[in-house]
């Protein structure tokens, strides 16, 4: 399965929920790929410094589908992760961009994609795709979603609900009209395993069998 993680407006929590989901799915068993097009999944994951990655094989365009494997580091038993490397992702060549979306469609693996603010995130209008999107409970992000169109077909609605904020988790999925959302509490834990680098070594309670979780997310689930 393809799952495209993406958010309207950056700071929300996608690259942890990826992360969460790549990690969870790979301690159920699964072989598993994270792509990381975003660029925080090295530190999130304590993988270092980052390398040559995708973005690098997307503007060598000479350069054979073969190649990605060797670009991709491993966190553990079964998750690989493939970086986003250094070159530019402003604007990737559509049609190398397309044949990516191909080859993680058809693996066999799991793939779990941090999208970033690429086209990735229309992937799913081209390969058969799950699209998480994820936001906090806020009235800017809920408005950036609806002016580009709102939740694709499909979408699970991932909300990172925080005390003190006027919207809830509810609210957001009435704005947005969708039933399938699943609600994730903002965690100080989470917060100190990312910064420590650590969330692969200590997965807070919080953040655990996410994959299941989404799964679950279904309509009427409000």
């Amino acid at each position: 399965m393809l799952t495209i993680c993406w958010s309207p407006k950056g700071g929300s929590g996608v690259s942890v929920v990826a992360a969460a989901l790549a990690l969870d799915r790979a301690g159920a068993g699964e072989e598993t790929l994270l792509v990381d097009l975003d660029g925080d999944q090295p530190g999130i994951l304590g993988l270092g410094r980052s390398g040559a990655g995708v973005a690098d094989w997307l503007a060598s365009v000479e350069v054979p589908v073969d190649a990605l494997a060797a670009l991709e580091q491993p966190v553990g038993e079964r998750l690989r992760v493939l970086e986003r490397g250094r070159a530019d992702l402003t604007a990737p060549d559509p049609d190398r961009l397309d044949l990516l979306a191909g080859v993680l469609a058809s693996s066999s693996r799991t793939v779990v994609v941090d999208a970033g603010g690429t086209a990735a995130r229309a992937w799913w209008r081209t390969v058969e795709a799950r699209v998480v999107v994820v936001l906090r409970p806020c009235y800017l992000a809920t408005r950036r979603l609806l002016a580009g169109g709102g939740l694709p077909p499909g979408a699970v609605l991932v909300v990172i609900e925080e005390g003190g904020r006027v919207l809830r988790a509810g609210d957001v999925a009435s704005a947005v009209d969708t039933g399938r959302v699943l609600r994730l509490p903002w965690d100080p834990a989470v917060a100190r395993a990312v910064d420590a680098g650590l969330l692969a070594a200590r997965m807070p309670r919080s953040m655990r069998r996410v994959g299941e979780r989404l799964g679950s997310a279904a309509p009427g689930s409000r």
